[in-house]
């Protein structure tokens, strides 16, 4: 993403533990005093809270069924690599699901909720060697005192798992040459949508809950990914750079295959990470604009959608969510729609982690 991972790509994207929330952190049942206008955030964001702690970083968080848990990944701070972690979202501890080796991520719940899916190299035969010189780069980073931009390897050993909810008896879904990550299981739970470059360069799959019957997307050159598969089974929502490399767009395309439609085609933004909101017709994903001076800072951005004559296309302007200088990716809808997990920098340490808080749609 991924990050922090899979769902991640390779941008400039830079998303230990914080005793306390910022000061930032909005509420939108503060009165507005006179004169005093009104934040952006405050207006679909309240109790905003921050979900993980004490680890190098952590992001990509999804809710479980019944919204009442997460399941994300996470950098230990005695290891190069993320690994899966689920989470009571009551203020409970986290507990690792994946094997502890390997590079993991882009996690999430079967509809059910028996199951957990994730995507790990821990089957990388030269796995000793790959943690070797990820350990001795980053001692040499904090000796140097380098601050690296955030870069996701589309590591060729990476391949789906589904596994129980305490991530014992894995199971190997894909076997491909290459890599296979991203995934996430449809509403019904019968299908996965997911990224792979088994035919040379990152495309969209969907294959069978079990792993059988894979077929290919999408077949355009750059990248296809971050697939997610529409509530009701018609559709999936993905990013892509086919247009210019690294200038991802939000791009739905039929489950299908076909009537493919750019939602956002703008090059001096990059957007992506798109979610569906579970019960109306709304899409959220992050976007920064790359066209200005300095660095750019990602922020939530959410659009209405319609779908006439079988066309999917947007239904108004792009309605921005958040505003806060540090970057805030990765949004998810819980179940119920009333709440917005998402992975923000906006900690004292400037590391990425999870954050939650109560959501509300722009009125009507």
């Amino acid at each position: 993403m991924n990050a922090t991972g899979g769902r991640f790509v390779s941008l400039a994207v830079a998303v230990a533990a914080v005793a306390c929330l910022l000061a930032t952190t909005v509420n939108a049942d503060e009165p507005v005093t006179s004169g005093e206008a009104k934040s952006i955030e405050s207006t679909y964001l309240s109790n905003v809270r921050q979900v993980t702690r004490g680890f190098v970083k952590a992001g990509e968080g999804y809710f479980s069924p019944d919204g009442k848990t997460a399941i994300y990944q996470a950098q230990p701070k005695d290891y190069p690599f993320y690994q899966i972690y689920t989470q009571p979202l009551d203020g409970g501890e986290a507990t690792r699901v994946s094997t502890g080796r390997g590079r993991t991520t882009c996690s999430y719940f079967s509809p059910d909720g028996k199951r957990i899916l994730f995507a790990s190299s821990h089957l990388d035969p030269d796995l000793d060697m790959t943690e070797a010189a990820a350990i001795k780069q980053d001692e040499e980073d904090r000796r140097s005192g380098r601050r690296r931009r955030y870069q996701w390897d589309f590591d060729p050993h990476m391949d789906i798992f589904e596994a129980d909810l305490d991530g014992k008896n894995p199971r190997r879904l894909t076997s491909e040459r290459g890599y296979d990550a991203e995934g996430a299981y449809s509403r019904d739970g019968k299908m996965i949508a997911f990224c792979s470059d088994r035919d040379g360069d990152p495309d969209l799959y969907v294959m069978d809950a079990d792993g059988k019957n894979v077929r290919q997307l999408t077949n355009e050159p750059g990248y296809d990914g971050g697939p997610f598969i529409s509530p009701n089974g018609k559709w999936v929502v993905y990013r892509s750079d086919r247009k210019e490399k690294d200038r991802l767009q939000i791009h739905v395309i039929g489950i299908d295959g076909q009537d493919d439609v750019a939602l956002t085609d703008d090059s001096n933004y990059v957007h992506w990470a798109p979610y569906w909101h579970p019960s109306k017709p709304y899409l959220i994903w992050c976007g920064a604009d790359h066209g200005v001076e300095g660095r750019p800072n990602y922020d939530l951005w959410l659009l209405k959608y319609k779908v006439d004559g079988g066309k999917f296309a947007s239904d108004g302007e792009m309605i921005r969510v958040t505003e806060n200088p540090a970057a805030d990716v990765l949004p998810v809808f819980s179940p119920d729609g009333k709440k917005l997990m998402w992975t923000s920098g906006r900690t004292e340490d400037r590391s990425s982690q999870l954050f939650l808080a109560d959501f509300a749609l722009p009125a009507e």
